[in-house]
């Protein structure tokens, strides 16, 4: 039966999600991957209330995988659950569902969000600096104070920067090493397609993921509740430049500390 002849709602739920049906498959889209459910893969959806449940086929005596959207219409969860049951193929044979789901990682969910959120709190420290140097270079007395005010401003953001780099290359080799230590580390193996690769998690289900590089396999980390948070895992030389980087860049920073503090002391004086 197609969509046309049967139109089956879209659910939108909490933080972003989707779920469609498409073609002969279910599409769950989270803000950190996209889960392709095969109709032959599900055993049935259940909707309560404001909540989908899309429970999956499991073998004899184990417990079946389900996946969830939360705060959709009560409404058209009813109506996307009758329409999608009545689509599912009949089942003669016995098959493990969480096997079938394909599962495309979009982002490094927690490694993401550091970067993202230590590149605007070095934005912001940087305005900060500007906001003082401003007032600072007014209040300064003749050219040299408005000398000195100007390059405790120039010093105070080459400070910040530097901060700001340090925990950018800190960060990611930290994590890494937590995961490494702590996670689930796999072989993935390069697909067909240029840049991605392939790899099963705890489940079985199977997940891509895109990285820029030419080798067969990669190895990769994730965290051991949550498989879309992963990182793929360097080889040693490249973690020990991210940390030599970002000691340079901390050294510099603590170095120009002190001289922008004394131009400050001049400006004022």
């Amino acid at each position: 039966m197609s969509l046309t002849s049967s139109p089956i709602p879209l659910l939108q739920g909490r933080a972003g999600a989707l779920l469609t049906w498409r073609g002969d498959e279910l599409v769950l889209e989270r803000r950190s991957e996209t889960l392709a459910i095969p109709a032959r893969a599900v055993a049935r959806v259940r909707a309560e209330a404001r909540c989908v449940t899309v429970e999956l086929r499991a073998r004899p005596g184990t417990t079946p995988a389900v996946h969830r959207i939360e705060d959709v219409s009560e409404a058209a969860a009813v109506v996307f659950a009758d329409a999608v049951n009545s689509l599912l193929p009949a089942r003669s044979d016995e098959v493990d569902g969480a096997a079938l789901v394909v599962v495309r990682s979009i982002g490094r969910t927690r490694l993401r969000t550091f970067r993202r959120r230590a590149v605007w709190g070095t934005l912001g420290a940087l305005a900060v600096v500007i906001g003082l140097t401003v007032p600072l270079v007014d209040a300064a007395d003749g050219p040299d104070g408005q000398g000195s005010a100007v390059v405790s401003g120039i010093l105070g953001g080459i400070t910040v920067l530097a901060l700001g780099l340090a925990v950018l290359f800190t960060g990611p080799s930290v994590y890494e090493r937590r995961l490494r230590r702590h996670g689930v580390t796999v072989v993935a193996e390069r697909t067909d397609r240029p840049r991605v690769y392939r790899f099963e998690d705890g489940t079985g289900t199977t997940r891509y993921l895109s990285h820029l590089s030419a080798a067969p396999y990669e190895q990769v980390a994730y965290h051991p509740r949550d498989a879309s948070d992963l990182v793929v895992v360097r080889n040693p030389f490249a973690r020990f430049l991210d940390v030599a980087i970002a000691w340079l860049c901390a050294l510099l920073a603590l170095s120009l500390a002190p001289v922008t503090v004394w131009m400050v002391g001049e400006a004022l004086r």
